[in-house]
């Protein structure tokens, strides 16, 4: 089993505002990306479970939102291993651009 991707972004929205603006997020992403489907996208309380394909790879995560950054955990499967420090820079990028205040 390979070590999970692990990004943390910082924020300033409080946990509410965060949540808020990451809602639906996801399926927002990944039309951006054609090569990225989204199987589940599934909140409880502060967190969101996630399943996603890629390349006809799944991987599998959950976001957590704190009250002054979110962390995202995903476990990659080892062909798509291969891209995770760019993935984890468009996760940092996108991220902190959904969650700047405004």
């Amino acid at each position: 089993m390979s070590a999970p991707l692990i990004v943390s972004i910082p924020h300033q929205l409080g946990r509410e505002e965060a949540i808020r603006r990451l809602r639906g997020g996801l399926s927002r992403a990944a039309s951006s990306f054609p090569i990225l489907k989204v199987d589940e996208e599934r909140w409880d309380n502060d967190r969101m479970i996630f399943r996603v394909r890629a390349m006809g790879q799944a991987a599998s995560g959950q976001v957590d939102v704190e009250d002054d950054h979110v962390r995202l955990e995903v476990t990659l499967p080892w062909l798509l291993q291969r891209f995770a420090e760019a993935a984890k820079t468009v996760i940092s990028q996108r991220g902190n651009l959904l969650l700047t205040k405004r």
